[in-house]
């Protein structure tokens, strides 16, 4: 395993990289050509990517089989990565009021902060503004 991720993805940089092809070709581009980055996940983003790419689109776009995303998934479980757990959960709901943000997006925070990242790309968060010690970057813009 790969120490010391320089970045944390958000589920949605999974997304486009694993459905964007289809889905949004121009998105596709960019979060596949991320892959090679050295990135860490956590549990969150993991099984939010499991349920979003196995599930139809309401406008259309073809979902993976649930073995297509157990592929992605014990692919990108080979990069560092951290379990949601009780640490987590309340610095996600810290984060959240901090911040004024979701839940969801301060476990992310929380997660990231917890490898070590400083760069957490997302289309989720305020695009150049920091939380913590992690900055939010919208790599589609």
């Amino acid at each position: 395993m790969i120490d010391d991720p320089d970045a944390f993805f958000d589920t949605n940089i999974l997304f486009y990289a694993a459905r964007g092809r289809i889905d949004d070709h121009a998105k596709w581009q960019v979060a596949y050509g991320m892959l090679s980055m050295n990135f860490g996940t956590s549990g969150q983003v993991l099984a939010e990517f499991y349920v979003n790419t196995t599930k139809k689109k309401k406008k259309g776009g073809v979902p993976l089989l649930p073995a297509e995303a157990n592929k992605w998934i014990a692919l990108l479980l080979r990069k560092p990565f951290v379990p949601v757990d009780a640490a987590i959960v309340r610095q996600g709901m810290a984060n959240a009021q901090n911040y004024g943000i979701s839940y969801w997006d301060g476990a992310i925070i929380a997660a990231a902060e917890r490898l070590g990242c400083k760069t957490l790309y997302t289309e989720d968060l305020n695009h150049g503004q920091t939380y913590g010690s992690v900055r939010a970057v919208n790599p589609f813009l």
